[in-house]
């Protein structure tokens, strides 16, 4: 009797979320409590049943950050700390390990071309269009697909501007002022960007 009646709560939660469609757990909830008449631990219980069995799949409530520091400490903030690491590792190995040196060569010229094709237009991109704060999407924003394309299309146009800078400048186009310029350009665009999206799940609550 118990099974019939979970499994008519179950087909009723399935017609819900594909009629109202909610965003997270907590609106499901609130949707089912309406609808069913049913105690709400009876009803997180048999979402969580749901989930675990993989008949839906919900995303928590997003919970904007208190501060800047709890910002940099959340999972929206590791694509910063992970840029930030491969552009200064990159820097390092190409100072440390010389052209002809191999087979570490290899690792010189893989992490040089992530450094010179990507980051540049990939940080740029991430500070003009700042990733959402939650799951819903704005006129700013990127999918994938779109980012990866502008990301190496924008690298391609920063990297020639860059060089043609550093030719006029008392530096010349040498090894060391590209490899520092560029990684200065990265760190900068990149904490632009962390900075806008912060803003944005700042004033999302």
């Amino acid at each position: 009797m118990k099974d019939e009646r979970n499994s008519t709560i179950f087909q009723k939660i399935v017609k819900i979320i594909k009629e109202k469609k909610p965003k997270n757990i907590e609106e499901l909830i609130t949707f089912s409590k309406e609808e069913l008449q049913v105690p709400e631990k009876e009803i997180l219980e048999i979402i969580l049943r749901m989930q675990s069995e993989g008949r839906i799949s919900l995303k928590k409530q997003y919970t904007p950050p208190s501060s800047l520091i709890a910002y940099l400490k959340a999972e929206q903030s590791y694509w910063y700390w992970i840029t930030i690491f491969t552009a200064t590792v990159t820097a390092i190995v190409i100072f440390i390990i010389p052209e002809g040196l191999y087979p570490w060569a290899y690792i010189r010229h893989v992490l040089g071309a992530i450094f010179v094709l990507w980051m540049p237009g990939y940080t740029f991109i991430k500070a003009l269009f700042p990733a959402e704060p939650d799951s819903d999407k704005s006129k700013e924003s990127l999918d994938y697909v779109e980012r990866i394309a502008l990301s190496l299309g924008m690298s391609l146009a920063l990297v020639p501007i860059i060089g043609l800078l550093l030719n006029y400048s008392p530096w010349g186009i040498r090894l060391t002022p590209i490899v520092l310029t560029l990684l200065f350009v990265t760190l900068v665009f990149a904490t632009v960007a962390l900075m806008r999206e912060y803003h944005k799940a700042k004033i999302s609550k």
